[in-house]
């Protein structure tokens, strides 16, 4: 059996941390990502996804990531219920992260609405290590309108 998943997204809010009693640290957190295809005319739209890390990730989360950041995460699929107040059976689905991802470009702030969670050229500044500019891509492809299948 498979239960494998990859997503990559913004943070809603901030990651909720906590210790527990054994002192095991959790972060929840909620990722929104919006689904690519949307038929003409109508919004755009997003799926909201429940996940939570644990341990040194959930650490890593408390220090280095925040609202609106762009992640990634892989981990699993997990469902569960509890009793809530009214006593009313609620079912919970969560992926429970195995590694989490900063895409999120240094020395720049969140961004609030970027499409399917890619940087804007105005907020993005290369790191170091990757330094260069869209010219030394303009040049690459040789490809017509007509070539293209859409």
């Amino acid at each position: 059996m498979i239960n494998r998943v990859v997503l990559v997204g913004r943070l809603t809010q901030d990651p909720m941390v906590r210790k527990s009693q054994s002192g095991v640290t959790s972060a929840r957190f909620t990722l929104a990502i919006d689904r690519r295809y949307s038929g003409q005319g109508q919004e755009k739209q997003t799926d909201f996804i429940n996940c939570v890390a644990f341990s040194r990730t959930a650490e890593f989360m408390e220090q280095y990531i925040k609202k609106g950041f762009l992640v990634g995460v892989e981990g699993r699929i997990q469902t569960g219920s509890y009793e809530n107040q009214q006593g009313q059976r609620v079912y919970t689905t969560d992926v429970v992260c195995d590694s989490v991802q900063n895409y999120q470009p240094r020395n720049t702030a969140p961004v609030a609405s970027a499409p399917y969670g890619e940087p804007t050229r105005s907020n993005y500044a290369p790191h170091h290590e990757d330094q260069f500019s869209t010219s030394d891509f303009a040049n690459t492809l040789d490809i017509s309108s007509d070539d293209l299948p859409f």
